[in-house]
């Protein structure tokens, strides 16, 4: 069966226990949670609390999330992500989730090579002192510092970070920068949302991001296809942003409906 997973934006509203719940009875191999939803972080309760939580529900705490604006790095940088470390080990995350910086601020492909680059380089050891590998996550906006999947892969090459920083594959952003390589022996993880509203690749924006479905226009299915056909075989991790996702009173149903479109696509 594919391995699917929840990132906590699926069901923001969701308190922590709640969402492993929903996890584990869908079935998932494991969830990813995120300290950028409204409220503290497992509200507040004992990582290690969690960490006993989600095993005894025999689900994998896939990657804990995020530090912002990582290829901004400064010492400031390096405190927060040695605090989101600290943390994700208490609560027995895998992974630490990075995302760039988004402001339009070295767009070109030597500057984001340069940004990205020098900040791997130094969160390296700090990944390799915990335990911990890293989710890089390239973004598909015109305004990123990273979109190329191409740009991150020679900076992992150049720091020796094979085995340790890994790439998130999200098909939303993919394919916002424009389709391109796929990477699948640097993938660590696959995130997934749909979109169905009739925009420009250019006009769309994380609140279009729905289940997937029948109507998608990114061509999910087809990208898991291909990322399974160079050898991927890790999660395929939902993470819709849409306010109509969010409103369910009742997820599951929804979510296990697009589990089942994906994995009919596949079989396909």
């Amino acid at each position: 069966m594919l391995p699917f997973a929840l990132n906590h934006m699926t069901a923001p509203r969701l308190g922590w226990e709640a969402f492993l719940d929903l996890a584990s009875g869908l079935g998932c191999a494991g969830i990813e949670f995120r300290n950028d939803l409204p409220g503290l972080l497992f509200g507040g309760q004992d990582p290690a609390l969690v960490k006993a939580a989600a095993k005894a529900r025999g689900l994998r705490l896939l990657a804990l999330a995020e530090v912002k604006m990582f290829n901004d790095w400064s010492d400031t940088k390096a405190a927060e992500a040695e605090a989101l470390m600290k943390i994700a080990v208490a609560a027995g995350a895998e992974a630490v989730s990075l995302i760039p910086r988004n402001d339009g601020v070295a767009t070109g492909p030597a500057e984001s090579r340069a940004v990205t680059e020098a900040a791997l380089r130094e969160v390296l050891p700090m990944l390799k002192a915990h335990g911990l590998k890293a989710m890089v996550e390239p973004l598909g906006f015109g305004m990123c510092s990273l979109r190329s999947k191409t740009v991150l892969a020679g900076a992992i090459d150049a720091v020796g970070g094979e085995g340790t920083l890994w790439m998130v594959h999200d098909t939303f952003h993919h394919a916002l920068a424009g389709m391109g390589p796929i990477f699948p022996e640097l993938t660590g993880i696959v995130h997934v949302s749909g979109v169905e509203a009739p925009l420009y690749l250019d006009e769309m924006r994380d609140g279009d991001r729905v289940l997937v479905g029948p109507g998608d226009v990114l061509g999910n299915v087809a990208q898991i296809r291909a990322l399974r056909a160079g050898g991927y075989t890790g999660p395929v991790s939902f993470e819709p942003f849409a306010a109509s996702v969010h409103a369910f009173a009742d997820a599951k149903g929804p979510l296990a409906a697009s589990m089942e479109f994906i994995a009919a696509g596949l079989a396909a």
